[in-house]
């Protein structure tokens, strides 16, 4: 029974995985070398994947920071008291339970040109909706959880012995986080970012919401994949998305390394 479920696996992983990405790997050559270049050197590919990695930069930095912060004060902060923590935990899962897409529309009827806030914003210049703004609100929604999540059990299970003595002895609270803190996190901070930029390089429906998929404006890399198979470009479609598959792949490979770096340390 045990080889059977462990069989049924490995042709689970098969069908779902290898099969398609030896398809988008296969699928790029169509059209040879050249047409591989080509379909990769188009000013929307360029400019798409530069919106990509401006996103993955941008929300990486930003989930890192905030991310370790709520973590810490949930797990630390005794003055927020049982309902508000229980409130904030309930907020940092919504973007699980919601659909990004619906978390896209939230975006746009709240901050759109429709809207009070988005009238406001865009008559003192700042565009928020069908621009770069918007984008990064609608990614941070869906991939905020992943730091703080990776975070939270760690300093459960450390406890904050080792942070009170350090206080004790007259440590400032950064010093105690940098000295302290930091070396027992660090590698669920790494989790996290592997995790969130993984995310938001795959992400789609939130950004397609607030984005407009504008070309060479508004659009990423999986929005541009959407487009060339509307268009029957099928070809172009395989070839970046066999650049976010490898990007995909050398982050599990980051992934493996922290997971051996954590169990020798």
């Amino acid at each position: 029974m045990r080889r059977l479920w462990i069989t049924l696996t490995y042709l689970v992983f098969i069908v779902l995985i290898i099969i398609p990405l030896i398809k988008i790997f296969t699928g790029s050559f169509d059209q040879g070398w050249s047409g591989f270049v080509s379909a990769l050197a188009r000013p929307e590919a360029g400019h798409a994947l530069m919106m990509t990695g401006i996103l993955v930069v941008t929300v990486t930095a930003i989930n890192t920071l905030f991310g370790v912060m709520l973590a810490l004060y949930l797990v630390r902060a005794s003055w927020l008291g049982p309902r508000l923590k229980g409130l904030l935990n309930s907020i940092v899962d919504l973007p699980y339970a919601v659909s990004p897409v619906i978390g896209g529309l939230m975006i746009v009827l709240l901050l759109g040109p429709e809207s009070a806030a988005g009238a406001l914003l865009e008559d003192a210049g700042v565009k928020i909706v069908y621009a770069l703004p918007g984008m990064i609100i609608a990614t941070l929604f869906v991939t905020f959880p992943l730091m703080v999540r990776e975070i939270m059990p760690v300093l459960q299970e450390i406890g904050a012995q080792q942070e009170e003595a350090a206080s004790t002895l007259g440590a400032y609270s950064w010093y105690t986080f940098w000295k302290v803190t930091w070396p027992s996190i660090r590698w669920g901070v790494i989790y996290g970012i592997v995790l969130t930029v993984a995310r938001t390089l795959g992400e789609f429906g939130a950004v397609l919401v607030v984005s407009g998929n504008i070309i060479n404006l508004t659009q990423t890399a999986t929005t541009l994949v959407y487009q060339d198979v509307e268009n029957f470009n099928v070809t172009a479609a395989n070839v970046v998305a066999l650049v976010l598959a490898a990007f995909s792949v050398g982050l599990l490979l980051i992934m493996e390394w922290a997971k051996k770096r954590k169990e020798v340390h």
